[in-house]
């Protein structure tokens, strides 16, 4: 996977159960980091991903902020 990145942009865990490894990627680099990962070691299998609770937490922050979590 990529290294970590040292600027102030945030990272985001990214990991692959099949590797057993896990790493941080500047938000920016996310995409294209997995798909780099996946393409390379898992014949464009999507095996790696962004950590499974951060993506829920990113989901339920954006439905928040759309405001579809909201009652009628």
């Amino acid at each position: 996977m990529t290294a970590p990145n040292d600027s102030d942009e945030p990272q985001v865990p990214i990991v692959c159960p099949e590797c057993e490894t896990t790493s941080r990627v500047s938000l920016p680099n996310v995409a294209d980091a997995v798909e780099r990962h996946n393409a390379q070691l898992h014949g464009g299998e999507d095996v790696a991903t962004v950590d499974p609770d951060i993506a829920d937490r990113i989901a339920d922050l954006a439905a928040d902020d759309l405001g579809l979590l909201e009652e009628s």
